[in-house]
């Protein structure tokens, strides 16, 4: 395993950081604790999972992914061996069950996430805190775009930071992210946090693949300027860059089969990128999802790739794209289908 440091820490991180938000939901607890003993074994020492998980999110599962993981190190007893991250939602009325759907990235909310993660996570503190999008309005999620809204009513981000750097104070939390992020927002938080000598951004997690690169546009830069290193999230488009779901295949129990409101990666140019992606892997002698993985474990400015498996076999395969070294042939290949259809699934 490679590992990276976390912002301008200390704290080391695998390059492979094992996703979680299928557990309680397309894997049961005993297939999460056998996921976790094995990435354990294969050098991971970095999990990420949110209040929100698992997904699709439900009232009835909530919370469910962290418990799941608090049990496990409950269990194995190794809770200082590993760096977990976990996320507070934002406003959304697709979720009004958090908090009598009053879920703001104000003191109160946070507050009373991080008290709830950390009984489910069954720890006294939580190594990285994100916000999992922002509370004001902007484009996120997929959304091109942006379209301001004169009655916005956010909380400010200076409040926000406050609020965090009161609980790494406390203790509870050591180090800070944000999610699904834009540079403004990116740099607004460092701004605040140098002027106020508040706590300091050490990473942000934003989608980030070969049908997605719009992260390189604007934030590529900030991240590897300033420091706060990607946590690349669906490296793999859900699943379609390993081929699985091309010419019509609806893999049993395959993620996009069970929930096929899912549909970013898989419309238009994009299943045309992705047909052109795993020749060129197939080509070459690579596995499809493999070479998707290690050129987001290739960029400069990722400090850790978020897989997320539903078998051992994925699992396995995955973790190992780390040692998975593209050549330069490959790498052109790969940019030459980028200049043709450019970032068909934003």
């Amino acid at each position: 395993m490679k590992y990276s440091k976390l912002g301008l820490t200390e704290i080391k991180v695998s390059k492979i950081c094992l996703g979680t938000m299928t557990w309680g939901e397309q894997n049961t607890p005993d297939q999460a604790f056998k996921q976790l003993d094995t990435a354990v074994e294969m050098g991971i020492n970095f999990i990420d999972t949110a209040e929100l998980y698992p997904i699709p999110p439900k009232s009835q599962t909530q919370g469910a992914t962290e418990d799941i993981i608090g049990d496990w190190m409950q269990q194995r007893k190794n809770r200082d061996q590993l760096v977990i991250a976990t996320k507070v939602c934002g406003p959304g009325n697709w979720i009004k069950y958090f908090r009598h759907g009053k879920n703001r990235l104000d003191r109160e909310n946070i507050e009373t996430a991080v008290n709830d993660s950390l009984k489910r996570l069954k720890s006294d503190y939580i190594d990285l805190y994100q916000l999992h999008w922002p509370d004001r309005s902007t484009n996120y999620f997929g959304e091109l775009g942006f379209v301001p809204k004169p009655d916005d009513r956010s909380i400010p981000v200076e409040e926000t930071l406050g609020v965090l750097n009161d609980l790494v104070k406390t203790g509870k939390i050591r180090q800070i992210g944000i999610s699904n992020e834009t540079p403004w927002g990116t740099m607004r938080y460092l701004q605040i946090a140098e002027q106020r000598d508040q706590t300091r951004l050490v990473s942000i997690q934003n989608p980030y693949n070969v049908l997605n690169r719009t992260f390189e546009i604007g934030l590529a830069e900030i991240a590897y300027r300033e420091n706060i290193g990607l946590l690349a999230y669906s490296p793999l488009g859900f699943g379609v860059l390993s081929g699985k779901y091309l010419n019509g295949q609806k893999p049993e129990g395959a993620r996009l089969t069970l929930f096929q409101e899912y549909s970013r990666y898989t419309k238009g140019n994009g299943v045309k990128a992705t047909e052109l992606y795993v020749q060129l892997a197939r080509d070459h002698g690579l596995d499809p999802a493999q070479m998707a993985l290690a050129f987001v474990n290739s960029r400069p400015f990722v400090a850790s790739t978020i897989i997320g498996a539903t078998t051992m076999d994925q699992l396995k395969a995955d973790i190992a794209s780390v040692d998975v070294e593209l050549s330069e042939t490959v790498l052109e290949g790969i940019d030459e289908i980028y200049q043709q259809y450019p970032n068909p699934s934003p």
